[in-house]
């Protein structure tokens, strides 16, 4: 059964042998992902699902990573000695896309040890008092929200049926076209669809999401969006509470982390 629920940003900066001095300017966001951290380990999992946007991607189907482990490093951003590994709960990812199969929901498997940092950044600042716990890294299509949301229901019947304990977390950077600042340039987009987001969980309507023009969604140059979609999915329906702990973009990229307590 589901348990908790959370979204959080993946900035490798957020890690103290990347981010170093910059890390003063996440300060918020790093208290928001230490409260996140306490509840996860509450919630006492024996499984942790990770919706993240930079794996396997198709146009039309999501996909589920199958492997026997998985690795998690940073040697792409310096850190050449950080690392974390994960088991793989290769048992619920085999009966979750046998039923969503035959649900006819689009799914592939894909089968890599090694982890990118949408992943590693939340396993690494999530996991750390956490023992025998395991893996199932989802990954989005490129489909539109809507679509998202209901393979978030699909999700959310096969995982709320398990007698494990899951928290489930939607990896998600937000737009990286706020400012000057932003890795991407500025936008009239990007702050668009940030507010969107924000009015999205303050409402506890998706549909506000949902409703913005692609071009926006696009052109926000963000990376959350489809992660965000699928949580709305697996959330809909269950009664909760929802807490926004952060937002700031320091570095002209929305970070944005919220909690979802089930009651």
């Amino acid at each position: 059964m589901i348990v908790f629920s959370a979204i959080v940003p993946h900035s490798p900066l957020l890690l103290p042998t990347v981010g170093k001095e910059h890390r003063e300017k996440l300060k918020a966001t790093l208290q928001a992902y230490a409260e996140i951290e306490q509840a996860v380990y509450l919630a006492k999992p024996n499984s942790i699902c990770i919706i993240a946007p930079h794996g396997t991607r198709y146009p039309d189907a999501y996909s589920i990573n199958l492997a026997s482990k998985y690795v998690c490093g940073f040697k792409a951003f310096g850190d050449f000695t950080t690392t974390i590994t994960a088991k793989s709960d290769y048992l619920m990812i085999d009966r979750l896309q046998r039923k969503l199969r035959n649900e006819g929901v689009p799914l592939t498997l894909s089968s890599s040890e090694e982890l990118d940092y949408g992943y590693s950044v939340p396993l690494l600042l999530l996991t750390q008092h956490l023992t025998a716990w395991k893996l199932i890294p989802i990954s989005p299509s490129m489909q539109d929200g809507r679509a998202h949301f209901e393979f978030g229901r699909q999700l959310k019947r096969v995982l709320h049926a398990e007698e494990a304990r899951v928290v489930v977390i939607a990896s998600a950077d937000l737009s990286h076209k706020l400012s000057h600042e932003s890795p991407a340039g500025d936008s009239t987009e990007g702050p668009l669809f940030d507010q969107a987001v924000r009015d999205s969980l303050a409402n506890k309507d998706p549909n506000t999401l949902f409703s913005l023009d692609s071009n926006i969604v696009e052109n926000a140059a963000q990376c959350g969006f489809r992660p965000i979609s699928t949580l709305f999915g697996v959330l809909d329906g269950m009664n909760l509470e929802t807490k926004v702990l952060s937002y700031e973009a320091p570095f002209g990229v929305g970070y944005l982390t919220a909690r979802f307590d089930l009651k």
